[in-house]
């Protein structure tokens, strides 16, 4: 069973499923209906044409569950409508359905939830990392945005900055490995920057292709994590960081600062660098600062916290962390950071293997308890 095509079929799918004229939360539950019975049956006879196939059963199951509905009635004269076997139209319909479900009667919160669920095919569980909150609120949350929107006309789609927003954890998430969704963020995101106009949506392919030109040096041979500091530069992608470069200035260029530009500006820094001692952390500092002015994120001062520490010294971080929640994620790992760099042996380690019980995912915790492991090593217990 091959995932990662079901993944990259669903958007169209459903789309399809949308235009013949299903509600967006009955067409996502009948294509969420055929995904299960492909892995059911798949792997002892593929289709030919899996799209075909997942749109015929799709909109079977989208009928059946019409059917059983009070509004059968008037549904009904769809069954002939149903798609004839064969090829499915080859037309990506994703950029339009993240647009609408980025729906006005919906909260951003909430569109950017169903859409990651809906459309960019990440788990409950992986949405509520990525907003912070427990998976129970997320799956509420989920479930609150499917029962106002279902039976509502998508004639109004959503604003360009929930649809950038829902990219960019797309983005994330694909970048850090549970889920591929990396380079469809991607390519997603250039749809757009052709369509629209606009420098958040300039700002946000730059920070996108400045962060994927790392992807090759992130992981070592045996698939742990590689941190910044370590990662052989000479693995990374100058192509794509000569383009991202250049759109981020253009962008600039515009003085209509915004978040995703000033992440960029951040990614730049680090790019630009030959060598971690070159890195412009003073610059870095002065980045963060605008994008905590711009966005008052706690991630942000978390972030912000480790580049005080490389301009101003480990101290000078501790002092920056101290003023944040410590229930923040990472936050721990970030301790660890800084201690080890003001010289504080026991602590870091110590703070390395509490980061390691809280890691979101097994690179991260692996790399936390090696991290643990080296500082005993030289007499840090």
């Amino acid at each position: 069973m091959n995932e990662v095509l079901l993944r990259s079929l669903t958007p169209s799918v459903l789309g399809i499923l949308v235009r013949r004229g299903a509600d967006f939360a009955a067409a996502e539950d009948a294509v969420q209906d055929a995904l299960v019975e492909a892995i059911r049956v798949w792997s002892a006879d593929p289709p030919r044409d899996p799209k075909g196939w997942l749109v015929t059963v799709a909109w079977r199951r989208f009928l059946d569950a019409t059917r059983a509905d009070a509004a059968r009635r008037r549904r009904e004269d769809r069954v002939d409508e149903e798609p004839a076997p064969g090829p499915a139209p080859a037309v990506d319909d994703t950029l339009q359905l993240y647009f609408l479900c980025a729906h006005p009667s919906l909260t951003p919160s909430s569109a950017v939830a169903l859409t990651l669920r809906a459309v960019g095919g990440l788990t409950t569980r992986q949405i509520a990392q990525a907003y912070l909150v427990p998976e129970a609120t997320m799956a509420q949350r989920i479930s609150r945005a499917k029962r106002t929107v279902s039976g509502v006309r998508f004639d109004q789609p959503g604003d360009v900055a929930t649809v950038l927003c829902v990219l960019y954890l797309v983005f994330n998430e694909g970048y850090s490995g549970d889920v591929d969704l990396a380079a469809e963020a991607i390519r997603l995101t250039r749809q757009l920057a052709a369509a629209i106009d606009h420098p958040e949506v300039a700002g946000l392919l730059a920070l996108m292709l400045l962060h994927h030109a790392r992807r090759a040096a992130r992981t070592a041979p045996d698939g742990s994590l590689v941190p910044l500091a370590e990662q052989d530069r000479g693995r990374w992608d100058t192509e794509s960081i000569a383009e991202g470069v250049e759109i981020l200035q253009a962008a600039l260029a515009r003085d209509r600062l915004g978040e995703f530009q000033a992440q960029a500006a951040i990614a730049a820094l680090h790019a630009d660098a030959r060598t971690t001692e070159e890195t412009d952390w003073v610059q870095i500092v002065e980045w963060y600062d605008e994008l905590a002015r711009l966005t008052d994120s706690p991630v942000v001062r978390l972030n912000r916290a480790v580049a005080v520490g490389e301009a101003d010294g480990p101290r000078a971080g501790l002092a920056a962390l101290a003023a944040l929640d410590d229930t923040l994620p990472r936050h721990t790992a970030v301790a660890a950071y800084l201690h080890e760099r003001d010289g504080d042996l026991t602590t870091a380690a110590q703070l390395y293997t509490e980061a390691a019980q809280k890691a979101p995912n097994l690179a991260e915790r692996d790399h936390l308890t090696r991290q643990a492991a080296r500082l005993n090593a030289r007499g840090g217990r």
